[in-house]
């Protein structure tokens, strides 16, 4: 969809896939290979005092690389305190800040963490259905179901956590008890529910 920012790893670097990427108005952030051969076509302004080494706008030179992808990109040197290295980031978005761009792609690690709480938690691995609106459907559906989990677990007094939350509910699937009282004391047992007199019929 034009607009989608798409942010993923250097394994995952494919210049025809840039190319189409940018072709179809989708913004991308990633790694850059360290053998990438490319052209300075202009050197932009770098903010002070951040962790910003370098920001220009470039073009692949190598013959496979520029005939897959010929537009402009832009590469940004960022210095990664934590690890104490030089990140080189890709985008072909020209027009945000270089302090956005690697926030871009340092958010994406939330994003695979996110994911792996869907796929651990609501066993999302596999899709029911093979359509553009089948997978949206599961999607939105896991979404809202981790939302409502995160919810409880914020009201919760007791100390969930989310996956000992998501198995308890399912063995309370069928108990009849109040919600908020048993996500605040959940080790206690359920109440006894009295028995429904069953009522004779009588045929004279």
């Amino acid at each position: 969809m034009p607009g989608t920012i798409v942010v993923f790893d250097r394994g995952l670097v494919d210049y025809k896939l840039f190319g189409n990427l940018a072709a179809e108005d989708v913004y991308f952030v990633t790694r850059l290979k360290d053998n990438a051969d490319f052209r300075v076509v202009k050197e932009l302004r770098v903010p002070a005092n951040r962790h910003i080494l370098k920001d220009e706008i470039i073009q692949f030179t190598g013959f496979y690389a520029q005939r897959d992808c010929p537009h402009l990109l832009r590469r940004i040197e960022v210095w990664d305190k934590e690890k104490e290295e030089v990140i080189v980031l890709s985008t072909n978005h020209l027009t945000f800040g270089p302090i956005t761009i690697s926030g871009i792609y340092k958010d994406r690690w939330q994003i695979e963490v996110f994911f792996k709480v869907l796929k651990q938690n609501l066993r999302v691995k596999t899709f029911v259905g093979t359509s553009a609106n089948a997978l949206k459907v599961q999607i939105w559906t896991a979404l809202i179901a981790i939302l409502l989990l995160k919810y409880l677990k914020v009201r919760a007094w007791y100390k969930w956590s989310l996956s000992h939350l998501v198995a308890l509910l399912r063995l309370n699937l069928f108990t009849y008890r109040d919600l908020w009282e048993w996500i605040d004391r959940p080790t206690e047992p359920p109440p006894l529910v009295r028995e429904v007199e069953q009522l004779a019929l009588s045929l004279v």
